[in-house]
């Protein structure tokens, strides 16, 4: 008798028998024609993921209603402080979708490109009628392969490579721009650069555009003031600390959690900002301004993201044979405060 572990033999009646529902329930959860209950859609995503059942895609064309509900899927490892700004961003995806009479399903890849092909799927068994992403996996023929050609779905935050579809992203070059040209500005010259390592388009563009900035400066670039790690408060402190041993006048963080880290070490190594040095970090978290002194940012419109990325979603559903992807970039704004 076949396992019904064996990806090609999972049945309807496998994920039923399993999640311990009827063949009928597990129907209605893929294509919402009729209200189940919370916890019963929970145990049947949760047995739909286990078995790596998929509807084919006869049966997902014969489903009559939509859920009028969208899925979000954010990035956020245990400890990481960006789960405020995707906080904000999922406020912002709500408030829209509810005043058109849509709901949100949140959902967390863990920073983990195959939990993220697992939630993909999921979410792609039509229990919902469209998915915004911030992406774990830096190659969209990844998520490609487990996506169906009609499921509507927006990018926020980051690009993988290969993906030319609808998106919702920040400026983060023009950011880091003003940022360090900010810096020049108030007198500095020595000026450090830390991030997490390059690699997504977030990083990348913040690491342009601080060598941008200095160039249209008049800076000469210098690779010794440029230090890349983990995305990690250990990590932050560690390379300022390596930055401070270099003479460095101010530093640009473009890592949340990393500029947390970096301020701890200033501190403990008995530095005044802006005195001995001034710092600019990424991100408008609240601890930004309490610091002694108040933390200088660059701030994301989290909110606005979301919004924005709510319309377009909904855009895609209504206008799908649109060919056209529909591309929205959002200026980020530095918030200048006594670090600097």
């Amino acid at each position: 008798m076949a396992s019904v572990n064996s990806k090609k033999n999972i049945r309807i009646k496998d994920v039923a028998e399993k999640a311990n529902v009827s063949t009928a329930t597990i129907s209605h959860v893929i294509n919402g024609t009729r209200y189940v209950s919370p916890e019963v859609t929970e145990r049947v995503v949760q047995v739909m993921e286990e078995l790596d059942y998929r509807p084919n895609s006869a049966a997902r064309s014969l489903r009559s209603t939509k859920t009028n509900t969208i899925g979000f899927l954010i990035p956020v490892k245990k400890d990481d402080t960006s789960k405020s700004f995707f906080m904000s961003i999922a406020e912002g995806i709500e408030t829209n979708l509810n005043s058109k009479g849509y709901n949100l399903i949140l959902s967390n890849s863990k920073e983990d490109m195959q939990e993220e092909i697992k939630r993909i799927k999921m979410f792609n068994t039509q229990l919902v009628d469209g998915l915004i992403l911030a992406p774990t996996n830096d190659d969209f023929n990844h998520i490609q392969e487990v996506l169906d050609n009609q499921f509507p779905i927006v990018m926020i935050d980051r690009l993988p490579i290969n993906y030319d579809g609808d998106f919702v992203l920040v400026d983060n070059f023009q950011g880091t721009y003003d940022g360090v040209t900010k810096l020049v500005a108030s007198g500095y010259k020595k000026i450090g650069f830390i991030s997490s390592e390059l690699g997504i388009t977030t990083t990348n563009e913040r690491f342009e555009g601080y060598k941008q900035a200095l160039k249209d400066n008049n800076i000469q670039f210098n690779d010794k003031f440029v230090e890349l790690g983990l995305s990690s408060f250990q990590s932050g402190y560690e390379l300022t600390e390596k930055l401070i041993t270099k003479q460095i006048d101010a530093l640009f963080i473009a890592n949340n959690i990393m500029t947390m880290g970096s301020v701890k070490c200033i501190q403990d190594n008995g530095l005044q900002m802006p005195d001995d040095i001034a710092v600019i970090g990424y991100d408008n978290y609240d601890w930004t301004k309490i610091t002694t002194p108040p933390l200088s940012v660059v701030n994301q419109p989290a909110f606005d993201i979301g919004f924005k990325a709510a319309d377009c979603i909904l855009n895609r559903i209504n206008n799908k044979d649109k060919k056209e992807a529909f591309h929205i970039k959002l200026k980020a704004h530095l918030k200048a405060r006594k670090s600097i």
